[in-house]
């Protein structure tokens, strides 16, 4: 009986092993990539396998000289020596935040991108929380330039968690286990995303938009999905799979707005969550708008210029600039959002203290409602837009 050699039967094991290797992966890699999050009827959203932004899908990352999404990708990835030069570090004085706030006060206080704390009438609410170091899968990504402004162990008990969407700098999973497992805290987010969060063993409440969830803690508060302009997707092929969205928490002494993540889209939006109620407090994204030179938006996300239109939208509530400096998504420079913003609403003959930015670990205390500021000039901003008056602004 001839006796077949050691290293052949070796190395028939390896390829008998690493074709059923790929016959696995070839069944269940295209699956894991591209999950149906969500199943549900069609509707003026959501076609029965993706949803859609209803007045137009300019979502994508676009820009002003026909640049495209694979070179954006590629400086990302290697480095672009001509953007402005973001600091490797910034230093943060950590936040330590009372245990509750009440009384008809509101304290919020920026942790950093777009998690944000709320403390109003008894409740802790948290936004988009994200505490770890990079935002992408299995630890890579975009590096945390700056620091939590509040230490996850200084946090509160936290009551109400709002997700906006599934992109890694918003939806980090190890957060909302840790969250989870600590406060048990409810959490609300948009159609498909709760999938998503159930992969960490975390249970969420998904609605669509329009629709809304009480908060047991408080009787009479609710938590309203409400549409925005933007996009999702945790891989390359489950693009849209899951819904985007901004809130409205309606609270007895004035309601919150959180808009996530978010382009301009028909503009129409913001009116929609203040038709819901008076608007106290906003948080309202600034940053990650320019991804070639000039540019002042995306389809995707609203720089300064349309985050004063979002905040008009709303009835010019007390607004906190969100969405910057944590980060690097794009070319500005990391100050550039904040500055530009002053300088816009400077320019529209608006209070920049109606609309402001803190680092992370800044506090603001949200006076009560009253009555709205005047209109910006938005007139006067596009003239002074025209005239390059922010062109210097990198």
């Amino acid at each position: 009986m001839t006796r077949i050699p050691v290293a052949l039967r070796r190395a028939g094991a390896i390829l008998l092993w690493a074709t059923v290797a790929a016959c696995i992966v070839a069944v269940i890699v295209p699956h894991f990539l591209d999950r149906s999050y969500y199943r549900g009827p069609v509707s003026g959203h959501f076609d029965g396998g993706h949803f859609f932004n209803p007045d137009g899908d300019d979502d994508r990352i676009s820009t002003t000289s026909g640049g495209s999404r694979i070179r954006f990708m590629w400086r990302q990835i290697f480095g672009d020596a001509t953007r402005p030069v973001w600091p490797e570090h910034v230093a943060v004085t950590p936040a330590k935040p009372a245990p509750r706030v009440a009384g008809g006060r509101m304290v919020v206080t920026w942790v950093g991108h777009a998690t944000v704390l709320i403390q109003a009438d008894g409740l802790n609410i948290l936004t988009d929380p994200v505490w770890s170091k990079t935002a992408g899968p299995f630890g890579f990504g975009p590096k945390r330039v700056t620091a939590p402004g509040i230490r996850f162990e200084d946090l509160p008990k936290i009551d109400l968690v709002l997700v906006s969407h599934n992109h890694y700098d918003h939806l980090d999973l190890a957060t909302l286990k840790r969250l989870s497992e600590r406060d048990h805290p409810m959490i609300v987010t948009s159609l498909g995303n709760d999938a998503v969060i159930g992969n960490a063993g975390v249970k969420a409440t998904a609605l669509d938009w329009s629709q809304s969830v009480a908060i047991p803690q408080l009787p009479g508060a609710q938590v309203s999905v409400t549409r925005n302009h933007h996009w999702g997707s945790r891989w390359f092929s489950d693009r849209n799979r899951a819904l985007w969205s901004s809130f409205v928490v309606r609270l007895p002494h004035g309601n919150v707005f959180f808009a996530g993540d978010t382009g301009l889209g028909d503009g129409k939006w913001p009116a929609e969550a203040a038709a819901l109620g008076p608007i106290r407090f906003a948080a309202i994204p600034i940053g990650a708008f320019r991804f070639e030179e000039g540019q002042m938006g995306s389809g995707s996300h609203i720089g300064p210029q349309g985050a004063v239109k979002v905040w008009d939208g709303l009835g010019r509530p007390r607004a906190l600039a969100i969405h910057w400096g944590t980060f690097r998504l794009s070319r500005e420079a990391r100050d550039t959002p904040p500055r530009m913003l002053a300088q816009m609403l400077a320019c529209a003959r608006s209070d920049p203290a109606r609309f402001g930015s803190v680092e992370p670990g800044g506090s603001i205390e949200v006076a009560p409602l009253g009555a709205p500021p005047p209109e910006p000039d938005l007139i006067a901003l596009e003239r002074c837009e025209r005239r390059g008056a922010f062109a210097a602004l990198r």
